[in-house]
């Protein structure tokens, strides 16, 4: 079986990457030469643990190509997956640009049967437009060819996305014909164990799912970090409060993990688009809103913790950012909290040093020398005044505190010690401050 896959980002490299795992024949297409050039030579362009040499092996064995050239495959292939970005327009509405390029190209260059399936997150209804898009592509060149239109959101998480690829816990597909479920069903079946993971709707509810999962893995997060908000200001213990509704079976404990903020490719962008979504029908979404709110809040709590710890000046302070990926095991640096909280401790007259086991190159990319880059975490903290954790990597967990706070510096703290901010509730207060340090935390 030969499949096409359009876009090699994050979810299209990972999708074909996997697919030819399995002993499909894939070809990845991507408009970037330079990065179809590296990936035939196994430079990968993102960080995901196990992608690198998953790609390596499998281009070796001849299972896996890479081309810019989408019309020099389609008269090869069954099943055209496109997975071409659909960032968002100003107003956080689904930018599908890219979406019906695709779709206007294969109806310009289709001359057999194929089946077209949109991978990209998108909003409701585009695959209606993808399967109009071909048809007057193919009634321009007066020919009668027949296809169909499916939708399969992915569900990869940052950091697993092999695992969560090759062992789904669910697979939903979109699908209007027999043919098409068949096709997708010949798919994936080498990677379900159960034919009950393998999910068929309608096309329009297949597209509401993919949004409709992260707005509530995102609402869970906001929820937590509200609460978290609260239990600092009326004495409680979130870490306390989280066991205890998490304990109820129809809650569950997953997401309910207070910290700086979300970020990444997913939920901001989702959460904007479904709420878009909604305006253009007449509707909003309230709960949502307030989700977006809380969120974008929240990126700034370390800031503010910090800011009123020095009275509100912090001109000439010297902070140490641990991590700049969104979340651990990637590089990704989108809609990161810790962007937010460089420029605002930029703005406040503080020199910032950072560190990230990955996201280093990333972050030069993004904001260039308004920061210091340091080897380790622990260049990061010579003579400075306080430590931010942002991201949760594994070599954050349990740091030589002691040597810390020999090396940083605590004359102009008004508790006359150097200061830590917790910003994923990691560390424990009592040890803390038993090795000197002022400590702050996010609902505790």
């Amino acid at each position: 079986m030969k499949i096409a896959i359009v876009g090699t980002g994050y979810v299209g490299l990972v999708t074909g990457t996997c697919f030819a795992d399995m002993g499909i024949d894939v070809t990845c297409i991507d408009i970037d030469k330079e990065k179809i050039s590296k990936l035939s030579e196994g430079i990968i362009p993102i960080y995901e643990p196990g992608l690198e040499n998953l790609v390596k092996k499998n281009h070796q064995a001849g299972r896996l190509h890479f081309s810019t050239d989408l019309t020099s495959v389609l008269d090869d292939v069954e099943v055209v997956f496109s997975a071409v970005g659909t960032p968002p327009d100003e107003d956080g509405s689904a930018d599908l640009k890219y979406v019906l390029d695709v779709a206007r190209t294969i109806g310009q260059n289709l001359n057999h049967y194929a089946l077209v399936v949109t991978k990209s997150t998108v909003p409701v209804g585009t695959a209606q437009k993808v399967r109009q898009t071909i048809a007057d592509e193919l009634q321009k060149r007066g020919v009668d060819i027949e296809f169909d239109v499916a939708s399969n959101p992915e569900f990869l998480k940052e950091g697993a996305a092999i695992k969560d690829f090759m062992s789904p816990d669910r697979v939903v597909v979109g699908v209007d014909s027999e043919k098409a479920k068949t096709l997708m069903t010949k798919l994936y079946r080498p990677f379900l164990v159960s034919s009950d993971r393998l999910l068929f709707t309608d096309i329009p509810s297949a597209e509401m799912i993919k949004y409709a999962a992260n707005a509530m893995l995102a609402t869970r997060i906001s929820f937590m970090n509200d609460i978290a908000n609260l239990c600092d200001l009326v004495g409680a213990n979130v870490n306390m409060v989280r066991k205890g509704i998490g304990s109820d079976n129809r809650i569950g404990t997953k997401f309910l993990y207070p910290g700086c903020g979300y970020g990444g490719s997913c939920f901001p962008k989702d959460v904007k688009a479904i709420i878009k979504t909604a305006e253009q029908n007449g509707y909003e979404m309230r709960v949502l809103k307030a989700v977006e709110a809380v969120n974008e809040d929240q990126k700034s709590l370390l800031f503010n913790k910090l800011s009123r710890h020095f009275d509100g000046d912090l001109k000439g302070k010297i902070v140490a950012i641990w991590g700049l990926a969104f979340k651990p095991e990637t590089d990704d640096m989108r809609e990161a909290p810790s962007l937010v909280l460089i420029d605002l401790l930029k703005k406040a007259g503080a020199e910032v040093r950072v560190y990230d086991p990955i996201a280093m190159d990333e972050c030069r990319r993004r904001i260039g020398d308004k920061v210091a880059y340091c080897n380790n975490i622990y260049e990061t903290t010579i003579d400075a005044d306080a430590v931010m954790l942002v991201t949760e990597w594994k070599e954050f967990r349990v740091p030589s505190w002691n040597v810390i706070h020999r090396t940083m510096r605590a004359v102009y703290s008004p508790t006359g010690n150097p200061v830590v901010l917790d910003g994923r509730n990691i560390y424990d207060r009592k040890e803390l401050q038993a090795e000197g340090f002022t400590y702050y935390a996010l609902g505790k």
